[in-house]
């Protein structure tokens, strides 16, 4: 161990044999944890340089090797059989040892950064659950030469915290580990602007969370606020109904309200004129946000690619000022449909594409006789009805009907 195992490939390849050793017996990670314990030593250092390197030089390349092989076998499921899912976690439970002596964490955190595994294995929530509470300990640890190893070695490198936030591909703890991570960075040195924008590319998920009254969240949007790092009237007026629609939020804000006038008038306004919410949001923070602060002024909104379904409807009749609405890729059936064209007559374009709406609510259309565009593609749409639709709703002026019926 004492040896630099990037010179000596074949000694790592011996380790990783006789950790997978260690690991067939009988209680077998728990031999593989005192085999690691017992490199470290019982002091408070380990005395030797190598062995830390070494340890997770032998852990990511068996890894990225397990990964790589799935791969090839065409593997829908990274921990696809019984013995990769052994060895794979294996080698993540050694990490995680490693991760819990103080002298070990910045090394291996160093380590890390560069994020030495496959993409496709951070696109998997399999392989995220492993390793998630490795980055959390690393990105929670209160030394500065450890947590902020958890951003990219560079700046258009991403790094652990882009790779755990909640609108991440494979994000499995609902961005509890993300903003932790967060939390730590800004009290330590990282309360800075250039720092806050790179967290605009976040900025859903900031929403969605402190829509959920989560405090470091609600913190970050009125630290934007706060040093006007948003653009728009409309995009600062979601972010205020968003503030506004939990104690916590409400609290931050009013306090934020107190030092900030331009902030005061901005809240004398009849609430944004245009709401996107972010991918992940569902009908209780739908509800939890619309009803939270006036919205007579909206005109555009778009729940695109979220999960909502038709509940939400309830909430979206209320919206008389609504022109456009977008509800592409949710679960917004009939029941849902069929309310919101008894009430919004306003609309003017709705996408309703990859919704489970078919004819029986897509009649009610009929109604919205200021319709002009409409996207009905890939739904259950007939022949029939969009007939029927084109003679009713003279406005219309573009429709898209393709995979459907009528196409």
């Amino acid at each position: 161990m004492r040896r630099d195992f990037g010179k000596y490939p074949h000694v790592r390849r011996f380790v990783q044999d006789y950790i997978q050793a260690l690991n067939s017996q009988n209680d077998g990670q728990n031999v593989v944890h005192k085999f690691v314990r017992d490199t470290h030593g019982n002091g408070i250092n380990c005395p030797h340089l190598r062995v830390l390197p070494n340890l997770v030089a032998v852990c990511t390349s068996a890894i990225f090797t397990l990964l790589e092989s799935q791969r090839n076998r065409q593997s829908l499921n990274i921990f696809g059989d019984q013995e990769s899912n052994q060895h794979l976690r294996c080698y993540f439970s050694v990490l995680s040892v490693i991760c819990e002596y103080d002298d070990w964490r910045p090394g291996l955190a160093q380590l890390l950064q560069p994020v030495p595994f496959p993409d496709f294995a951070l696109a998997d929530e399999s392989f995220m659950t492993e390793i998630l509470p490795i980055v959390k300990r690393i990105g929670t640890d209160p030394r500065c030469q450890v947590h902020q190893m958890v951003l990219g070695p560079r700046e258009q490198k991403e790094g652990w915290l882009q790779f755990v936030s909640p609108n991440a591909v494979a994000c499995c703890d609902k961005g509890e580990a993300w903003t932790a991570m967060i939390q730590v960075l800004l009290s330590c040195c990282y309360k800075r602007k250039k720092f806050l924008r790179m967290l605009l590319k976040s900025l859903g998920s900031c929403m969605l969370l402190a829509l959920r009254d989560n405090s470091t969240a609600q913190e970050i949007l009125c630290l934007m606020l706060e040093w006007q790092l948003v653009e728009g009237n409309d995009q600062c007026m979601q972010i205020v109904t968003t503030l506004q629609s939990t104690p916590g939020g409400k609290k931050k804000y009013q306090a934020l309200c107190d030092r900030q006038l331009h902030l005061q008038e901005l809240q004398q306004k009849c609430g944004p004129r245009k709401l996107t919410l972010p991918s992940r949001s569902t009908d209780a923070d739908v509800m939890r946000l619309l009803s939270s602060g006036p919205f007579g002024n909206l005109e555009v909104l778009s729940l695109a690619f979220t999960r909502v379904t038709s509940a939400c409807a309830e909430q979206l009749i209320h919206l008389q000022s609504l022109r456009y609405l977008n509800l592409w890729a949710t679960q917004f059936g009939d029941s849902g449909l069929l309310q919101i064209c008894e009430h919004l007559h306003n609309l003017q374009v709705l996408n309703l594409c990859e919704t489970p709406v078919t004819d029986e609510g897509l009649g009610a259309l009929v109604a919205l006789k200021n319709l002009r565009k409409l996207n009905l593609n890939s739904t259950k749409l007939s022949l029939q009805m969009f007939e029927q639709l084109k003679e009713a709703l003279p406005s219309l002026q573009e429709v898209d009907v393709r995979y459907t019926d009528a196409w």
